[in-house]
């Protein structure tokens, strides 16, 4: 595919899409309560975004049946909204929704408490997020890419969870999967050097336990091999002239 570098103009228009995404990722995340389906979160994540006038980035991508990936307690990503995947008070939620406007794309994730959490589940959250904002400090013009799966791991390993290299971050633009590939893993000074106009998809997934994960009979549901927590964060970031601009913020 080759690595596509963004005009000023399309970033713009990137940044669009991403504000899109983030508004349905708020209310998504708002909604994210006990008592409370994946398929209802689902819903509403599908009538926000017709009111925005957005079209699904995940729905029909490779067969997948919803709008959001729905990803509670260890499950690391792909979740399916379901009907009966009711959240209840102390699970942890990922919700990860992409979607186009006027040809480009956004993608954006993030990982939530359903009413009052373990301390150890919101260290994992915490832990996940932390990692996220010092992998994109390293998006910068001239770093190379594993400077960013480098940050997020010396992160996260040295607060005792583990970093999943199953799934990785990428590039996005006209699509969600574009190149470069974003490891959340690496060593400083190695990979594809950094340029001004490359938009990535920064996601670290992060394991309670080990790194290993199973995909399930659905195709889609990973979970984690020893069925501990996960949490999952995600932006989409331009590399400009000034530094990383996070696109997917609100």
């Amino acid at each position: 595919m080759g690595i596509y570098l963004k005009s000023k103009d399309e970033i713009a228009k990137l940044r669009r899409a991403n504000a899109a995404t983030a508004t349905v990722l708020e209310i998504c995340c708002e909604n994210a309560k006990p008592g409370v389906s994946t398929w209802d979160l689902d819903r509403i994540a599908a009538a926000k975004m017709k009111e925005l006038g957005a079209k699904s980035a995940f729905l029909g991508y490779h067969g997948y049946p919803a709008v959001l990936c729905t990803s509670v307690n260890d499950v690391v990503v792909h979740g399916i909204p379901r009907k009966d995947v009711v959240l209840k008070e102390g699970d942890i939620v990922g919700i990860d929704f992409g979607c186009f406007v006027d040809g480009f794309c956004g993608d954006s994730a993030r990982t939530v408490a359903v009413g009052k959490i373990s301390a150890e589940a919101q260290r994992l959250i915490d832990t996940t997020r932390e990692s996220l904002d010092l992998g994109i400090a390293q998006a910068r013009a001239g770093n190379r890419i594993q400077d960013i799966g480098a940050a997020v791991q010396q992160w996260v390993e040295g607060r005792g969870y583990a970093v999943v290299r199953q799934f990785i971050g990428h590039g996005i633009g006209k699509q969600m999967h574009e190149d470069p590939p974003v490891p959340n893993y690496g060593t400083p000074g190695k990979g594809q050097r950094l340029n001004v106009g490359l938009v990535l998809a920064i996601e670290p997934m992060v394991n309670a336990g080990t790194h290993e994960v199973e995909v399930l009979a659905d195709n889609w549901t990973a979970v984690t091999k020893d069925h501990k927590l996960s949490a999952h964060f995600e932006h989409s970031i331009a590399i400009t002239e000034e530094g990383p601009v996070v696109l997917s913020a609100l």
